[in-house]
């Protein structure tokens, strides 16, 4: 099992930054990547960014390319979402998820069904 907490949303002006964090605890070393998605109300859970656990490879959503940049930090087993010129259409729940099996294709990190392990999430809203 693993346990993912997250903090560090908030409320924040278009054009602000916000950095959220997830901790990851328990058996860490079977993570393969870990990836960040989001969601609004009446909305479906749509990818964000993931980040391999050893390689340090990332991929990222098109809609936040060049605006948010996605970290980890192995010996604190935490990974990092810094946001940066936030837009309203921004605003969601943000959800940390964490992946144990074997990647065949990186187009796969977008999808939801294949990460094991799932945040409570931590909401952020971007006001115009």
């Amino acid at each position: 099992q693993v346990q993912l907490v997250e903090s560090g949303g908030g409320l924040v002006q278009a054009g602000g930054s916000l950095r959220l964090s997830c901790a990851a605890t328990g058996r860490t070393l079977s993570t393969r990547a870990m990836g960040w998605f989001r969601q609004a109300p009446g909305k479906e859970r749509n990818f964000v960014a993931a980040i391999t656990w050893s390689g340090g490879s990332t991929y990222y959503a098109d809609s936040v390319k060049g605006r948010f940049t996605i970290s980890r930090d192995n010996a604190k087993n935490t990974v990092y979402l810094q946001m940066n010129s936030l837009k309203p259409e921004d605003t969601a729940v943000y959800y940390c998820a964490a992946r144990t099996g074997v990647v065949y294709s990186s187009s796969s990190y977008a999808a939801p069904g294949t990460y094991d392990y799932w945040g409570q999430g931590t909401q952020v809203t971007v006001s115009s």
